[in-house]
């Protein structure tokens, strides 16, 4: 109709319909939270942390990706014929897991809003030519509920375009860009932001089985793969996210 904005959005965190002129929204401001530990993100009893201070020198942090063990899926987006229940649900129970990397602010003083795409640049490296790293943005209640809004995947071997498929050199690091999709939420006073960071997120995502095998190979065989986050000086691992004033 006349007169009405082209663009609808549910904000959550203050749970209202908003209209708007555009998307993404001009007005929002892209801000890089850096990764910071001293070698342990891994749990959410980890040391990882999220500040907008650039890292200078830090120990990467280490897991080791079992095809055969995936992190589950534990709600987000439905697609299809799911196999697990959508929506949103507290996280701990994956963030409890070696094999997940945890990275969180500090409690906001005031409202802070989110909206718009969210994207998680990470340098890496892997024992294995091919595997997938995982981002999913949490918002953390003063309870310590943890609640997933959106997440993304990328294979390694498509890093560069999924038309050029490249095999990593195994050790060598990588620069990964790894879109989160969008989200519109309002982390409230006292409430944190998180990032995890994984290699699998499963049965949402297919298992990368590691080998380097292309996605018609009928093999079955899998390998585990050691897999390295770095966030130093040289290699400022961000979580990019969209701050509306």
């Amino acid at each position: 109709m006349a007169g009405e904005k082209p663009v609808r959005i549910f904000v959550m965190g203050k749970n209202v319909w908003r209209d708007e002129d555009d998307w993404p929204l001009a007005r929002a401001a892209e801000t890089r939270y850096y990764l910071h530990s001293g070698g342990s993100a891994n749990t959410l009893a980890g040391d990882g942390v999220l500040s907008t201070t650039l890292p200078g020198t830090e120990t990467a942090d280490k897991y080791v990706y079992d095809p055969e063990d995936p992190v589950p899926t534990h709600g987000g987006p439905a697609f299809g014929d799911s196999h697990w229940t959508p929506g949103p649900f507290d996280q701990r129970v994956v963030e409890s897991r070696r094999d997940v990397l945890v990275y969180t602010t500090p409690a906001f003083t005031h409202d802070m809003e989110v909206t718009g795409p969210v994207t998680l640049e990470l340098y890496i490296s892997s024992s294995g030519v091919d595997t997938d790293f995982t981002g999913k943005l949490v918002d953390v209640s003063p309870d310590g509920f943890a609640q997933n809004l959106t997440e993304g995947i990328l294979r390694a071997r498509y890093r560069n375009s999924r038309e050029n498929p490249a095999l990593m050199n195994p050790g060598q690091i990588y620069k990964l860009t790894i879109g989160l999709c969008s989200t519109s939420n309002v982390f409230l006073a006292g409430h944190r932001l998180r990032v995890e960071v994984s290699s699998s997120n499963f049965p949402r995502f297919d298992r990368n089985l590691n080998t380097g095998a292309g996605s018609g190979s009928s093999s079955t065989h899998a390998e585990k793969a050691a897999n390295v986050v770095y966030h130093d000086r040289d290699h400022a691992s961000a979580l990019i996210v969209p701050f509306v004033p």
